[in-house]
């Protein structure tokens, strides 16, 4: 099963001592157009123009993206399924103060991704998160006498999916409470 870094279409190895190795490939040439950004986001050109247009990303120099503005985007495009654009971009204020002035930054938005993938390939949480659901499932699911060949497994899959989603609320929660308590 292919390996990606999270936000992005890049292949990655998670178990080398660098999985961004990849990304540090990526930009060992300098800056990426447009284009080249989206194709390795999965974003489409005018929401990347449109976040650069309402302040989360500063404007690229010479039509080039840096490794930092390309990592903003990807954190950007990590969060927005589950926390509001604003949200994101007051939390990235909160670390690096005005977002699109580079110089002000606590650390660079390459850091901070670099930061949450090590996370991430340390906790490998969502792995262990499916591995201990579906073991519980299981279990629980144990006795259900099938009313047809397969019905087991169907309860289990929805059983699955109604505790995962389940959890992405609370986790969504969670994050949301600690970006309303930021001080």
């Amino acid at each position: 099963m292919k390996a990606y870094l999270p936000g992005t279409l890049l292949e990655t190895d998670w178990s080398s001592d660098d999985p961004l190795a990849v990304l540090h490939a990526v930009f060992a040439a300098g800056g990426l157009v447009l284009s080249q950004v989206c194709r390795l986001t999965g974003l489409e050109p005018h929401t990347v123009q449109n976040w650069v247009k309402r302040g989360f990303c500063s404007s690229p120099v010479a039509k080039q993206y840096s490794k930092r503005q390309f990592c903003r985007l990807v954190i950007i495009n990590l969060l927005k399924e589950s926390l509001p654009l604003p949200r994101i971009a007051a939390m990235l204020t909160y670390i690096n103060r005005t977002l699109t002035d580079e110089r002000d930054d606590a650390l660079g938005d390459d850091e901070l991704y670099a930061y949450f993938v090590r996370i991430l390939v340390q906790t490998d949480r969502d792995r262990l998160l499916r591995r201990q659901t579906e073991e519980l499932i299981h279990t629980v699911a144990a006795g259900y006498t099938e009313a047809y060949p397969g019905a087991r497994k169907r309860l289990e899959k929805v059983l699955q999916i109604m505790v995962l989603a389940y959890c992405a609320t609370r986790l969504q929660a969670d994050a949301q409470l600690l970006l309303q308590n930021l001080d």
